[in-house]
């Protein structure tokens, strides 16, 4: 009976053993972000979505300590050291992380989201066209100016950022030839605390301001919280950038005229559904000539600001 026992013992630990060994077989894949923002929230259930058909893989979503290109960098160090084959990066930094990208894509495939690194070894970007997203800003500010001559100030995270460059481009673009300046961008380095105070600096500095347009998706949040203590929602009209609920609240009030969404959600889930399909065979996909895999952004505004928000509750709450 004993040697039953023990033989029984040892098939099931063997069994125990062996399926540990295959859960640590999975292939994992990693989507890291650029700072902890409540904006990434979509694309964490858009990861846990894809998980969910990726049953065969180990599917990460990391945030780094600190919203800086190298603790990112670190971090992606430390996932290809634990055995992680691919990688999804919103950079904090692209321009000044060439090096750094250029050492993770000799070892496992590399993506870029939100903000691209074109000049690096990155097999593919997937995300917004943030030139085309600063231009529906821009044509959003046009739009609820009504022909008023518009004194505008810009804030951000980072002002290197690709993505803030070209939001940037993009908004000064849909301006041009219209009766709107911008006057300066503010960056404040994913520091919310900045943020704020940067708000609050131009309504004391500048009182010629008569429009705001918040970059990231931080910042409309911090332009209100500053013109609703200044006493000055309403008086100076603001286009947003995201779906903080901040800054839906403002639309759906009307103290906002307006704010272009991205589609964070869909980066979560198409790219571990990219990067799987890449590992899997990389010859069978499909990517276009420029790399660029473009998801559409959309101005959400009084009209349909309530749809879209219980659309989003959906996604979060799966």
């Amino acid at each position: 009976m004993k040697s039953v026992i023990s033989l029984a013992a040892v098939l099931a630990a063997g069994l125990v053993l062996t399926s540990g060994a295959i859960a640590q077989d999975k292939p994992k894949l990693a989507f890291v972000v650029n700072a902890a923002s409540d904006f990434w929230k979509l694309a964490e259930a858009g990861v846990k979505k894809a998980q969910g058909e990726l049953p065969d893989y180990e599917l990460e979503f990391k945030y780094p300590a600190q919203g800086t290109a190298a603790l990112q960098n670190a971090l992606m160090d430390d996932l290809v050291a634990a055995g992680t084959d691919a990688i999804m990066i919103s950079s904090a930094d692209p321009k000044n992380s060439i090096d750094a990208f250029n050492r993770i894509a000799a070892q496992v495939p590399l993506f870029t989201t939100d903000s691209d690194a074109p000049d690096s070894d990155r097999i593919a970007y997937l995300g917004s066209s943030n030139t085309l997203a600063g231009v529906q800003a821009g044509e959003e500010m046009v739009k609820a100016m009504d022909g008023e001559e518009g004194k505008c100030m810009g804030f951000v995270g980072f002002l290197g950022a690709d993505n803030a460059i070209e939001r940037i481009a993009g908004f000064r673009q849909a301006i041009e030839g219209s009766n709107i300046e911008l006057v300066d961008v503010r960056g404040d380095d994913v520091d919310f605390t900045r943020a704020r105070t940067n708000v609050d600096d131009v309504l004391v500095a500048n009182p010629e301001i008569n429009c705001m347009v918040g970059f990231y998706s931080y910042n409309p949040p911090k332009i209100y919280e500053a013109l609703q203590a200044a006493g000055k929602l309403g008086s100076i009209t603001v286009v947003g950038f995201d779906e903080d609920p901040v800054t839906l609240g403002a639309v759906r009030e009307g103290s906002f005229a307006s704010t272009v969404v991205q589609q964070p959600f869909e980066w979560g889930y198409q790219g571990m559904k990219l990067m799987a399909s890449y590992l899997e065979d990389a010859d069978s996909v499909d990517l276009p000539d420029d790399g660029l895999i473009i998801v559409p952004t959309k101005v959400i505004d009084q009209s349909n600001v309530d749809e879209f928000e219980a659309d989003l509750k959906a996604k979060i709450n799966g």
